[in-house]
């Protein structure tokens, strides 16, 4: 059972949520998003907290942004597109339990204060711009800090809203480069 109610895009990602764990889920309707489901949103964030678990595509991010935009501390958790692909459709509906599970357990908050821990000089230090596989390693990188893939500015960005510490940084860094992931 998780305490927070979890906002899903669609009823066939509340059903694939549904086959992972106990929750309260609430239906945003992909961009359906009304006032009306915003304030049922702000009401589960002050009574239970909110964890948004959107598809990782254009949509669901856009749909992250204007919930986290709209009610402050939700907690976002992200599905890596590899683990949420079926065919030529990619969403929370086609992610296994596991998938689910691991998301759920890795979601995080923004931090309400601004903080500049990490900057570009970091991401080109560590190899996450400016090379042919950055892409790849930003990829690979957002999955094991749980905060999913992103471009390197939204990846700097992300990095700082949500608190990671140079020590997580650094430790993912070096497990991915242990398993080769980065190289």
């Amino acid at each position: 059972m998780i305490k927070e109610v979890i906002v899903v895009e669609g009823k066939n990602d509340a059903a694939a949520v549904n086959r992972a764990v106990k929750a309260d889920i609430i239906i945003t309707s992909g961009f359906g998003l009304t006032k009306q489901t915003l304030e049922l949103i702000r009401k589960a964030q002050q009574n239970q907290g909110v964890i948004v678990l959107t598809d990782p595509d254009f949509m669901g991010e856009k749909i992250r942004k204007i919930i986290s935009d709209k009610v402050k501390g939700v907690k976002n958790a992200f599905i890596p597109a590899e683990d949420a692909k079926f065919e030529n459709d990619i969403g929370v509906e086609n992610a296994a339990p596991a998938a689910i599970l691991k998301a759920l357990s890795m979601a995080k908050a923004e931090s309400i204060d601004k903080r500049i821990e990490f900057t570009t000089i970091d991401m080109v230090e560590f190899g996450l711009v400016g090379l042919s596989e950055s892409s790849t390693r930003r990829k690979k990188l957002g999955a094991e800090l749980g905060i999913g893939y992103a471009n390197a500015k939204q990846f700097v960005n992300r990095l700082n809203i949500y608190g990671i510490s140079r020590g997580e940084f650094e430790a993912a860094c070096n497990m991915c480069f242990a398993q080769n992931l980065l190289r």
